[in-house]
């Protein structure tokens, strides 16, 4: 199939026709309909898939059961998310193995296709959650402890698709993951070409802030006899604006939690997460210690509480500069650029593996919106870049 007829089968999965988005949080519906695509598209090409306990996947071309090169993404998406973040680079993996079997190419080593579960953590709240129990930065037994909104655990969504959790640990899918290349659409307006190669991603957090207060009737109570942790909340996401822009970093409180949750009462508690990212270690630091001096010197005037809770922290991540540069030759001198986007690739480049990411431009630099978007012949592109690069790295 072209790369064509598969982006038009995979995207139509699970589209939302009123926003035109996609909410494919790991192993819903949606979710586990595009990874059934994902197989069998794989067993109409003669793949052998092997899968690990949290459903992870690498569909692999080549007689050789040893270490190979793997590419690949992940088909999860944010809640109403964008079509290109994820499966763009699954797609693209089977377009380029096509393309090079059409060329009559024989790897020397194997060439796997990797599916790679609830990196979006949109789900469960852990992002690049199937990369990191796969790489054992994350333990079963925490893993296992996840919730989702709804008050399912992840073992029971294991259950639910057909996986069984006492399976869920490091797996044995890295030992053969000798070289890891992921394509993704770029998602910011960094990239003027039609495809690029990563440096490095930036530091970034995930915190959970918890203001107390005291309820009350909204019409009886005085504005001065108030502990209203809304009015923290607010100030506090004014002041994470303020200090990312003063440090050039990110600070975003996109989701919030309140109680009782009432229209016309003072809330009791208001719960919101932070996204932090920088492009140092030092800055994000220093950004979240400035955010959180100001919230809880807000908290102390409002007669409020607060408590601050990491749920997940990613350090930066240096690509190889090798493997960098070797992929910058192969595609004649494409322009290299950092991210402020996390990746399952940086868990892999972490855990040891040789890893490196290519990005197929994004005209608008929008996405986790339904307007995320990249141009036919940028994906083309894309396509021809991945399938150099994978014909140079396992010839």
């Amino acid at each position: 199939m072209s790369f064509e007829s598969l982006w038009a089968d995979e995207s139509a999965i699970g589209r939302n026709p009123d926003t035109g988005g996609y909410t494919r949080g790991g192993w819903s519906p949606t979710e586990r309909e595009a990874t059934h695509w994902f197989l069998d598209q794989c067993a109409a090409r003669g793949l052998t898939v092997e899968s690990d306990g949290i459903g992870n996947l690498i569909a692999w071309w080549g007689a050789s059961d040893g270490p190979g090169v793997v590419t690949g993404s992940h088909l999860d998406s944010v809640i109403d998310g964008g079509a290109f973040d994820g499966p763009l680079g699954v797609v693209s993996a089977l377009a380029a193995v096509d393309q090079l079997r059409a060329e009559g190419f024989e790897p020397g080593v194997p060439i796997g296709i990797g599916a790679f579960v609830e990196e979006e953590g949109s789900r469960f709240g852990m992002p690049c959650l199937g990369s990191r129990v796969a790489a054992g930065v994350l333990s079963a037994e925490k893993a296992l402890q996840l919730k989702d909104r709804a008050g399912v655990g992840l073992g029971e969504a294991l259950e639910d698709a057909g996986l069984d959790p006492a399976r869920v640990g490091p797996s044995p899918l890295l030992r053969r993951m000798g070289t890891f290349v992921e394509l993704h659409v770029e998602q910011g307006r960094g990239l003027t070409a039609p495809v690029g190669v990563a440096s490095s991603i930036w530091p970034h957090g995930r915190f959970r802030f918890t203001f107390g207060g005291e309820a009350n009737h909204a019409g009886t109570t005085l504005m001065e006899d108030r502990h209203d942790p809304m009015l923290t909340y607010a100030m506090t996401a004014l002041a994470a604006n303020k200090q990312a822009r003063l440090a050039g970093a990110r600070a975003t409180f996109g989701r919030l939690s309140v109680e009782p949750n009432g229209t016309n009462a003072v809330p009791s508690q208001v719960t919101a997460w932070l996204d932090a990212r920088a492009a140092d270690t030092a800055t994000l630091e220093s950004l979240l210690a400035a955010i959180i001096k100001q919230a809880t010197e807000r908290a102390e005037r409002d007669g409020t509480t607060l408590e601050v809770t990491p749920e997940s922290v990613s350090p930066v991540v240096d690509f190889p500069a090798g493997l960098r540069d070797r992929l910058v030759n192969v595609l004649d001198g494409a322009p290299v650029l950092p991210t402020g986007a996390g990746h399952d690739a940086g868990v892999f480049s972490d855990a040891g593996i040789p890893t490196a990411m290519l990005f197929v431009r994004n005209p608008t630099g929008i996405s986790h919106s339904p307007a995320e978007y990249a141009e036919l012949d940028d994906c083309l592109a894309g396509v021809d870049a991945l399938a150099a690069v994978l014909k140079d790295l396992a010839k």
